[in-house]
C-alpha cells in the first residue's frame, strides 16, 4: 500500500458496492457479522451500510476487548489496585470501564489508588525498576495483537530479576470466541458469515479460523480497515454465500498471511498457555479462550501471588452490553443509549471503548438516526 487515499476512492467504492448489489440474491437474506471493533467503525465512519442492499445486515460482534472483559475482573482489578503496597498500570480505556456499583479503575485512583496508563506494557517493567519497594501489576488486556508485548514484558521482568512485577492476565483468543458464538448462538440469531479480524490475523495467520469455518459452515474473509477492504470482504462473502462455500479466505493480503507471524506465536507459545475456559462479558464462559502465565513464569503471576476472588458478576441491569457483543441488539435497542449512557458518562463497557460498538453508533451512527 503506498496511499491511505487509494483504499477510500469514492468512484472504485461505488463500484464495488453495485457489485454487491447485483450479486445479492432478493430470495434470501445475509447476516455478516464483523468481529473486530475497528471494522464496526470503519463501517460506521464511512457510511457503509448505507451503501448496502437492505437484505445485506452487518452485525456487531465481541471484537473488542475492553468491552469483553466481565465486570468481575475489573473489580478484581480495582481490589487489586486499592491494596497499599500495589502500583496498578494499565492501557487508558480500561481504567473507564464501570465495575460494580459503577466504581472504574479511574474513580478508585481519584480515592487514592495508585493507578498509572500506560502505553506499553514494557512501561509498566520499567516502572517496576524503578520502584523497587512497590508492588508493580500490569493489568493485561487483548487479543492476540497485544499478546507478544505482554509476553516480552515478562520475559524482561524475568531477565532483570523483578521481583516486584506481575501480570493480572485478561488475554483472550479470537478464534475460540468464533466457535463460542456458534456454538451458543441466541435464539433468533441468524449468522451467514463473518467478517475476520485485521490485526489479530496478522499475528496467528488465516489459517487460524479454519475450524470455525468447517465446523459450522460459515464462511470467513479477513479484511483490512479501510472502506474499500470491507466492501470486497462483504462481496467475497456473499459469494461464498451463494455458492455454499464455507471457506476463510483473505482480502487483507498486505498484511496478512496463511500462517502468520511464527516468531511471535512462539514467543506467546514459551510464555503463555490457554485456560480451561474464561468468562467474556455477554457470552459466558467459553473453554479455552483465555490465556495465563505458564507454571515456569509463576513468579510474575498477580493470580498466585494476590489473593483474588475471581466472582462472576452480573452487569448493571439495565445495560444491554452484553446482547450487543452477542449480536442480538443494536446500540439504539439498549434504553440507555444516548440518554444516561453516553462516552462521557458511560454505564457499560461498550461505550467506553474506541472499538466499543456503542461508541461507534453515538460518534457516527446516531445522527442517521435522527
Amino acid at each position: 500500500m503506498k496511499y491511505v487515499d487509494e483504499f477510500r476512492d469514492p468512484v472504485l467504492a461505488r463500484n464495488v458496492a453495485a457489485a454487491i448489489a447485483r450479486e445479492v440474491r432478493s430470495d434470501r437474506s445475509y447476516h455478516l457479522m464483523e468481529f473486530c471493533g475497528g471494522h464496526t467503525h470503519a463501517i460506521s465512519r464511512y457510511g457503509i451500510p448505507d451503501l448496502l442492499p437492505d437484505n445485506v445486515r452487518m452485525i456487531h460482534g465481541p471484537g473488542c476487548p475492553v468491552c469483553v472483559l466481565p465486570v468481575g475482573r475489573i473489580d478484581d482489578a480495582i481490589a487489586l489496585a486499592r491494596r497499599p503496597e500495589v502500583t496498578l498500570c494499565t492501557y487508558g480505556d480500561v481504567m473507564r470501564v464501570p465495575g460494580s456499583g459503577r466504581l472504574s479503575l479511574l474513580k478508585a485512583k481519584a480515592q487514592g489508588a495508585d493507578v498509572r496508563m500506560v502505553v506499553s506494557a514494557d512501561a509498566a517493567v520499567r516502572i517496576a525498576a524503578e520502584n523497587p519497594d512497590r508492588q508493580v501489576v500490569f493489568l493485561a488486556i487483548g487479543f492476540e495483537t497485544t499478546t507478544p508485548p505482554t509476553a516480552l514484558a515478562v520475559r524482561a521482568a524475568a531477565a532483570q530479576g523483578l521481583s516486584n512485577f506481575s501480570v493480572f492476565c485478561n488475554h483472550v483468543l479470537t478464534p475460540s470466541a468464533i466457535q463460542g458464538i456458534m456454538a451458543g448462538a441466541d435464539e433468533g440469531l441468524s449468522l451467514d458469515g463473518f467478517v475476520g479480524p485485521a490485526h489479530v490475523s496478522v499475528v496467528i495467520g488465516s489459517d487460524s479460523y479454519a475450524p470455525a469455518a468447517t465446523d459450522y459452515g460459515k464462511p470467513v474473509v479477513i479484511s483490512g480497515f479501510e472502506p474499500l477492504d470491507v466492501l470486497q470482504s462483504i462481496l467475497m462473502l456473499v459469494r461464498q454465500i451463494n455458492d455454499g462455500r464455507a471457506e476463510v479466505e483473505n482480502q487483507y493480503t498486505r498484511a496478512v498471511t496463511a500462517d502468520g507471524n511464527r516468531k511471535a506465536q512462539a514467543l506467546v507459545l514459551e510464555i503463555f498457555e490457554t485456560r480451561p475456559s474464561f468468562e467474556w462479558r455477554g457470552l459466558g464462559s467459553i473453554p479455552h479462550s483465555g490465556l495465563k502465565l505458564r507454571e515456569a513464569y509463576a513468579d510474575f503471576d498477580a493470580e498466585r501471588r494476590f489473593p483474588i476472588a475471581g466472582a462472576s458478576v452480573p452487569d448493571h441491569k439495565g445495560c444491554d452490553c452484553g446482547a450487543i457483543l452477542r449480536g442480538v441488539k443494536r446500540p439504539i435497542d439498549c434504553k440507555l443509549f444516548d440518554t444516561v449512557c453516553t462516552p462521557e458518562n458511560p454505564m457499560g463497557s461498550c461505550m467506553v471503548s474506541a472499538e466499543g460498538a456503542c461508541a461507534a453508533h453515538y460518534t457516527y451512527g446516531r445522527f442517521r438516526d435522527a
